[in-house]
């Protein structure tokens, strides 16, 4: 089973998406192209290596939400047995 994503809302101001990354699973290198947050469903330990391969180790905490600005770019791999869940909501600036 592959990470999934599962767009709940998108309008011309925002994307609200939800994330399932399963037990051993990866979502690819990709760049955030909006200001964005996550908001954890579940506590987990979320692997992040950026485009110039460092990585690093990212608590993650039921209910607890945290952001980041455009522009991240990244990988993020679950080493962990338990599926890692999360709402990722992108702050869309309409033109």
């Amino acid at each position: 089973m592959v990470a999934t994503a599962h767009t709940q809302i998108d309008t011309d101001t925002l994307r609200v998406t939800r994330w399932t990354i399963p037990a051993g699973e990866t979502i690819p290198m990709h760049v955030h192209e909006h200001d964005y947050v996550v908001v954890p469903l579940v506590n987990a330990t979320m692997h992040v290596t950026g485009c110039d391969g460092h990585a690093t180790v990212s608590q993650i905490e039921k209910g607890h939400s945290y952001c980041r600005q455009a522009g991240a770019e990244h990988r993020v791999d679950n080493h962990g047995e338990s599926t890692i869940e999360f709402v990722e909501v992108e702050i869309l600036h309409a033109e």
